[in-house]
């Protein structure tokens, strides 16, 4: 990374902040924009080109662009390099998804590969686990999913049902139905959950060569019709003993850690679609004609091309500060798994924000297309129907928004952020006016801006400060 920012806790930006502790896409270093060039060029060159072949459900092409992927070193960005990885920064890894992000059909089955299988074994796995899988998982000789949702627990994932059992030889015997799989069809390694004796929720990595493994049927989906969605089909299913991922009962800190990276990168995911929305809707807007001039001169289309874009860059300023803050916590001597569970809000704000701004953006565009953005003969409405899971998988926002409030006000009542002394002196200045809490009388370019954020954070601390008098604990819940 550029330069490294100090070692903070997840949250504490509400409290207070420096502009040196926030990492910006202007730090980018020179591998850093070799890398971005190098996911654009395999994007344009690669990928669009197979997308009529993916919308076709031929899946030979998406092994294929994976086994690319893996050529160019994409999918192994925070492997370590004994495992065949490039071992480098989350910036890295930031880099390409939202690079990637323009044909999101590829990449969905990107990210399953590279967040939602790779990641959880390069966390927690055995060594042996690691010498078996990565190596071809990061080349794209595998192809990996990740097993957590079922038709009855979605977003309560640990009310699964899906039952381990263990077998007289030690083995392991999986019974279950799992929904909603990314590259289902397809893949080669899957990582389940389960639940051993009905009870101790637990990770397992599961063959699809395994018998009693089988995939069900595509799902016909609203979008992303270049990915594969299916069941995963466990029936008495056979995985060995040394296959467990982690501790037995221990599977919701893989199952939390893999979705809080998710989170991350979705977020920044969004910036990347949100980019080229943005691009389509400027160049379209300048191409169209109406009443004698392009559209784009007109005062309505320039305000929502400006509105579009304050949006992505207040999105892609917070995913890159993030990425900065997971950086400076690896810096200061904390694993992976413990700086993605310190950012565990900044990961849900991210989820929330970012997909919500990409739905916005990709509205905007499909308005200023026109009646062409409602035909498939343009990329707008694409784009509008594969954005719309987004606020669904990794956690539904609405999950999400539960978690900020729930984990802040955890957070403060251990001690870990100044959540009680922050809201009371705020409270005590409201009652005994002098210059608030917080104020400043910096001025420059950016003072008003600089003042309305202080003004934000004051109105934050007071909400969060009256809620956690009124519903303690409960908080979350209201």
């Amino acid at each position: 990374m550029g330069s490294t920012t100090a070692v903070q806790k997840g949250g504490s930006w509400l409290f207070a902040e420096s502009a040196a502790d926030v990492f910006t896409p202007e730090q980018l270093t020179e591998e850093h924009r070799l890398i971005a060039q190098t996911t654009e060029a395999f994007v344009a060159g690669d990928v669009l080109p197979a997308l009529e072949r993916l919308e076709a459900k031929d899946w030979s092409a998406a092994r294929a662009l994976l086994r690319r992927c893996g050529e160019l070193g994409l999918l192994g960005i925070n492997v370590p390099e004994e495992y065949g990885g490039l071992a480098l920064d989350k910036v890295s890894s930031l880099i390409v998804t939202e690079r990637i992000a323009p044909v999101a059909s590829f990449a969905a089955t990107f990210g399953a590969q590279a967040n939602l299988c790779i990641l959880p074994i390069a966390l927690f796995g055995t060594p042996a686990q690691k010498q078996r899988y990565l190596p071809r998982l990061v080349t794209g000789e595998l192809v990996g999913a990740y097993a957590l949702s079922e038709a009855g627990s979605g977003s309560d994932a640990l009310a699964a049902r899906t039952r381990a059992t263990r077998a007289s030889d030690g083995d392991w015997r999986l019974t279950g139905e799992k929904m909603w799989i990314t590259n289902g069809g397809f893949a080669d390694v899957i990582v389940v959950f389960a639940k051993v004796d009905g009870e101790q929720f637990t990770a397992f990595l599961v063959e699809t060569a395994f018998p009693g493994v089988s995939a069900g049927r595509e799902e016909h989906k609203m979008g992303l019709h270049g990915s594969s969605t299916t069941p995963i089909l466990l029936q008495d299913a056979r995985v060995p003993a040394g296959n467990v991922l982690g501790e037995v009962g221990k599977g919701h800190k893989v199952a939390l850690n893999t979705l809080n990276f998710g989170r991350f990168k979705l977020g920044s995911m969004s910036v990347g679609g949100c980019r080229t929305a943005i691009g389509d809707a400027a160049r379209y807007a300048a191409e169209r004609r109406q009443f004698g001039q392009p559209i784009a001169g007109f005062g309505a289309i320039k305000h929502k091309l400006g509105e579009m874009t304050a949006r992505t860059y207040a999105m892609e300023s917070a995913a890159y500060r993030t990425a900065g803050l997971i950086e400076a916590a690896l810096a200061g001597g904390s694993d992976t798994a413990q700086a993605l569970e310190e950012f565990a809000i900044e990961a849900s704000i991210l989820k929330v924000g970012g997909t919500e701004t990409l739905d916005y953006v990709l509205d905007e565009n499909v308005q200023i297309h026109g009646g062409n953005g409602f035909v498939t003969d343009y990329s707008a409405e694409r784009y509008y129907r594969d954005a719309r899971v987004n606020r669904i998988f990794e956690g539904t926002n609405e999950v999400n928004r539960l978690l900020i409030p729930g984990l802040l006000l955890r957070r403060g009542l251990k001690g870990d952020l100044p959540l009680v002394a922050a809201a009371k002196t705020l409270q005590d200045d409201i009652l005994s006016p002098s210059r608030s809490a917080g104020e400043t009388e910096e001025g420059g370019a950016l003072g008003e801006e600089g003042r309305t954020v202080a003004a934000c954070r004051k109105v934050a601390l007071l909400v969060l400060g009256t809620g956690m008098q009124t519903y303690g604990q409960k908080l979350s819940d209201e």
